[in-house]
């Protein structure tokens, strides 16, 4: 069974390997590889050090919220096997469609028989608070730097604040949910969605939204500050202000995609190169590269070993069988 985790996750990391190195020949063609590889020469790789750093941060603060999330919703999952488990799910960000983070609910219900229905949530909750601390990020910056563009930030901010809205109202969540009800082949399944809805009322009713947010806005200002240690690597004259619009934004941009592979990596250059007055296209390609192995890449690398460490801890992950058939195998913590 472990050995299938590690087959199947190594094939992702190939391909995604393959497609990262093929965006970054055509962005390096297209910038001169020569000005590339000249721009990385005069990085200051002192400056590594803090960069990881504050990726660690990002890191760590995600997963207080994480683990903060289980605890609202009662789960006993235990904090070192909690901590194993979230650093595994930094691997999975890579997996199609993201689905590999449902890798995080399967492990706590394998060591705490909690039922997915009803921490399937947190997930939900912890990345939604990531994406609006990233919307609000890129807000600050939006109408200076990217005005016509500002509807990218709108609409999906609207959508959000519906969707609280709806969730917040019982009466309203409910009439959802007899409407989801309804439809074919779900009636079997709609006393799932309820314990669902619960659990997402508990994790982002107003207070732990408020403080799960903040947490989101700490992280997420670590890794756009990461990007101006970056650029100042690479002697680019940026402010922190641009810094964080850039970031943000292409992170946004990219939200669709395992990773924001190619999307992200777009934006960082094409953002630099559009915003950043006396950048270079070589320093642009350099700096998105770089900025995406410290907060991406090391992110993945890292999961890679927790994967051993939490398919030790639950006796082995197939990921061939899928998260919400497999049957709940609870273990003492």
């Amino acid at each position: 069974m472990a050995g299938n985790l590690v087959h199947r996750f190594r094939r992702w990391v190939i391909g995604a390997i393959a497609l990262g190195a093929l965006l970054y020949l055509a962005g390096s063609v297209w910038a001169g590889l020569a000005r590339v590889q000249d721009a990385l020469a005069t990085f200051r790789w002192s400056l590594a050090v803090p960069v990881l750093a504050l990726t660690l941060v990002n890191y760590g603060l995600r997963f207080v919220k994480w683990h903060y999330l289980l605890r609202r919703l009662g789960v006993p999952m235990p904090l070192r096997d909690d901590a194993w488990n979230f650093a595994s799910g930094l691997a999975m960000v890579i997996s199609p469609g993201k689905a590999g983070e449902l890798l995080k609910p399967w492990v706590v219900r394998e060591r705490t028989g909690t039922p997915m229905a009803r921490t399937v949530p947190a997930l939900f909750a912890e990345r939604l608070t990531d994406g609006i601390a990233m919307l609000l990020l890129a807000g600050l910056g939006v109408t200076t730097f990217a005005a016509d563009k500002v509807h990218y930030l709108t609409i999906p901010g609207a959508l959000v604040a519906l969707g609280l809205a709806v969730l917040s109202s019982k009466r309203l969540s409910l009439f959802a949910l007899d409407l989801v009800g309804r439809l074919p082949g779900l009636r079997r399944v709609a006393h799932k969605f309820e314990e669902l809805l619960e659990s997402a009322r508990t994790c982002l009713a107003p207070a732990p939204l408020a403080l799960t947010l903040a947490l989101s806005l700490v992280a997420w200002g670590a890794e756009c500050l990461g990007f101006l240690l970056v650029l100042r690597g690479l002697d680019v004259p940026a402010t922190l202000e641009v810094a964080v619009f850039i970031y943000a934004f292409a992170t946004v941009a990219g939200g669709a995609m395992p990773g924001g592979l190619g999307v992200a990596d777009g934006a960082l250059a094409g953002g630099a190169v559009a915003l950043i007055a006396g950048i270079t296209e070589g320093q642009a390609v350099a700096a998105a590269l770089l900025v995406r192995v410290a907060t991406l890449w090391f992110g993945v690398g890292l999961g890679a070993l927790a994967l051993f460490r939490v398919s030790s801890m639950v006796g082995g992950i197939d990921l061939d069988e899928s998260p919400a058939s497999a049957q709940p195998q609870p273990r003492s913590p």
